[in-house]
């Protein structure tokens, strides 16, 4: 095996610091390297990692064209981050590696401030107008003007990936978003699941915020997003979830979320999609639990003691909560929509349900409920799928040689 060099120097850029780099990161520096983390205030420090914070110098012009907002946003965030890599530069620091997330547009100059050092970027999702998430859904599509901005939201990720030496992306269909004429560039490299700390547990108990607990002898419908919103299903969930309550008597639902939004738009009449839902379904049992966001050990927790867990999600970025959740023992219900159909075989290691059909997303969840343990198979199936494509060990080990791979390219190009 290839000795890997020692003592590089690291530049990781995300402006949610640590990001999708919260493994790697710290990794990285526990083998010994110099990391250097820039990212925006107030966030925490991953382990051995020297954190550097910006800030754009203004905010966006107003009465921008709607289209141009997010654009200039990002090359403000851009200028601020190669201002501070200027400095950097200044102070004698010259990365043998960069290490970014461009969907804020923070790896924009990077390559203009140490035009010989590579850059990896994580491609995480390119805007298309047709094919994925604009339109998916016609309750909340936009229309043309929805098409046209997602042409102008991507010119930052092209010239990012134009920018990058190589680049990856967590899932094949996050991929296949990106121009064919990049795929060259492009791995496919997950940020991995902790399938040594997440994985089932039969004595687990989740306390309830009412204070009672629940175990896997009960009977426990879940559903989680950070945010509860229409780009992760909520809607379908709630519109389904009356009947699910009157098939089944005795489960407990427990949705897990805050009230902001991460994708797409508030509800037109203003509030927050969990208001507007609640006011669509009327008045629900108390044994529905609306926790907001929780601690990361009290949700693997829930996933463990959960009977059915519901993920659903538009054409979209797959969430890490829907991988976790398989890898602790979930029985997992999903949206037949393409990021979940590369992981989840209908009937080997979960459901799958139409995202739209809200009588057939009851059914299957309230014969999932019953059925309980008898989907004992499936679970098991399901963390063998992450354990098999998943396993942070595997991946961290991918990235790894990722960066081999940057760097020798990058030493091959010096001469």
């Amino acid at each position: 095996m290839k000795k890997r060099k020692t003592g590089l120097k690291i530049l990781f850029v995300h402006q949610n610091c640590p990001g999708q780099f919260k493994h790697l990161a710290p990794a990285l520096a526990a083998e010994g390297h110099e990391v250097v983390f820039i990212g925006q205030k107030n966030k925490p420090t991953p382990a051995g990692v020297k954190r550097l914070e910006y800030e754009p110098h203004r905010k966006v012009t107003p009465n921008m064209h709607p289209y141009l907002v997010g654009t200039e946003a990002a090359v403000l965030n851009g200028q601020a981050v190669a201002r501070l890599s200027m400095s950097l530069k200044g102070k004698g620091f010259v990365p043998d590696v960069m290490i970014g997330n461009p969907g804020w547009g923070e790896t924009l100059f990077l390559k203009d401030v140490w035009p010989d050092s590579p850059l990896i970027q994580l491609s995480e999702f390119y805007y298309n107008g047709r094919g994925a998430d604009v339109g998916f859904d016609p309750e909340f599509h936009a229309g043309p003007d929805a098409v046209l901005r997602a042409r102008i939201r991507s010119a930052q990720h092209l010239l990012a990936i134009e920018a990058a030496d190589l680049s990856y992306a967590p899932t094949e269909w996050q991929k296949q978003q990106f121009p064919k004429p990049y795929h060259a560039k492009l791995r496919v490299i997950h940020d991995g699941i902790d399938v040594d700390a997440i994985k089932p547990d039969p004595a687990a108990v989740f306390a309830l915020p009412n204070g009672a607990n629940l175990t896997r002898q009960d009977e426990v419908l879940t559903y989680v997003s950070r945010n509860l919103e229409p780009y992760r299903g909520f809607h379908s969930f709630m519109r389904a979830l009356p009947r699910i309550l009157a098939d089944r008597p005795n489960a407990q639902v427990v949705i897990v979320g805050g009230d902001d939004v991460s994708y797409g738009g508030r509800p037109k009449e203003g509030g927050t999609w969990r208001d507007k839902m609640l006011t669509e379904t009327g008045p629900l049992p108390d044994r529905v639990h609306f926790t907001g966001r929780i601690p990361y050990d009290a949700y693997v927790r829930l996933m463990q003691v959960s009977t059915a867990h519901v993920y659903l999600t538009y054409p979209f970025v797959l969430s890490w909560s829907m991988l976790e959740a398989m890898a602790a023992g979930a029985f997992v219900i999903g949206s037949a929509t393409a990021p979940v159909e590369e992981i989840i075989r209908d009937g080997e290691n979960g459901w799958l349900v139409d995202f739209f059909d809200i009588n057939a997303l009851a059914a299957r969840v309230s014969d999932g409920l019953a059925q309980g343990h008898g989907m004992d198979a499936l679970r098991d199936a399901a963390r063998a799928t992450v354990f098999d494509r998943f396993a942070l060990s595997s991946c961290l080990a991918a990235q790894r040689a990722l960066i081999d791979e940057a760097i020798a390219g990058a030493s091959k190009a010096l001469g």
